[in-house]
């Protein structure tokens, strides 16, 4: 049996990130739903190389 997840900072970056979601109109959905519930994180922003 396989590991399927294979974690990678840069990847979790441009598909979850916070300039990702601000982009699309469904995107900016989810950022207002996280705002609105009170969540202290908005969206995976911090990455590191």
């Amino acid at each position: 049996m396989s590991v399927t997840y294979q974690p990678k900072r840069k990847k979790r970056a441009k598909t979850h990130g916070f300039l990702i979601r601000t982009k699309t109109k469904s995107g900016r959905k989810v950022l207002s739903e996280r705002r609105k519930k009170g969540r202290k994180k908005l969206s995976v922003t911090s990455y590191k190389k």
